[in-house]
């Protein structure tokens, strides 16, 4: 399977070197398709030449990375198209911005050869959830501050009871099989559960789940897996 990447950096050598990284592939062909040194040419080349993954840069000249992620998931001509942000701390507030705004997940730009083509590929095939631990505690820090949010909790009443439970458990960070073995369930089951609760709640994928999981108060800060 050929996995078409874009990337979106406004810095050349940086461009440069992570095209260098994903050619390297040996489990996976990865082939970059184009690159971007700014928002509005992401969006442009995301709808020319139909990614399956944007590694998408926050910080960028004109429109920042943020505001092209969100162009970028809404568009329906490119409905398989997936972003990670790029960052160069994973504490960065515009981090959860660009969560908030669609993105299935981000890396710190000193990331591993191997982790960076591994990423590639998981949210390629639908993975959205790259780091549990290091998304929570992205989300966590600034899901928070606003506190709960009518609307977030509105938006659950549509999920059964054990629905909610399995997306409470996935907000802590836990696998498919993790929860599973929580509820005493198959692991097929549990996907099941969170399959139905990501197509009830609209939402585009686990990170999103773990998002409005937080802003609903579902799961608060601080809350033990």
């Amino acid at each position: 399977m050929t996995i078409r990447v874009l990337l979106a950096d406004d810095q050349a050598l940086v461009r440069a070197g992570f095209r260098s990284l994903l050619a390297r592939s040996r489990s996976h062909d990865l082939v970059v398709v184009g690159e971007a040194a700014t928002g509005e040419e992401a969006v442009r080349l995301a709808t020319t030449t139909h990614p399956d993954v944007v590694l998408m840069d926050i910080r960028m000249p004109g429109m920042d990375g943020i505001t092209a992620t969100r162009h970028i998931v809404a568009d329906r001509a490119i409905p398989g198209c997936r972003v990670i942000i790029l960052t160069t701390f994973d504490t960065d507030e515009h981090v959860f911005a660009a969560l908030r705004a669609g993105a299935s997940g981000f890396l710190t730009k000193e990331v591993e050869p191997g982790e960076l083509r591994r990423a590639v590929a998981a949210v390629a095939a639908g993975d959205a959830l790259l780091s549990p631990g290091v998304t929570r505690r992205v989300v966590e820090q600034f899901a928070h501050r606003q506190g709960p949010a009518p609307v977030a909790r509105e938006r659950l009443t549509a999920l059964t009871s054990r629905e909610q439970e399995v997306v409470r458990l996935v907000a802590l960070g836990l696998s498919n099989d993790e929860i599973a073995a929580r509820l005493t369930i198959s692991p097929f089951t549990a996907k099941t559960h969170i399959t139905r609760a990501i197509a009830k709640l609209d939402v585009r994928d686990r990170v999103q789940l773990v998002i409005l999981a937080y802003e609903s108060g579902l799961v608060r800060p601080g809350d033990a897996s």
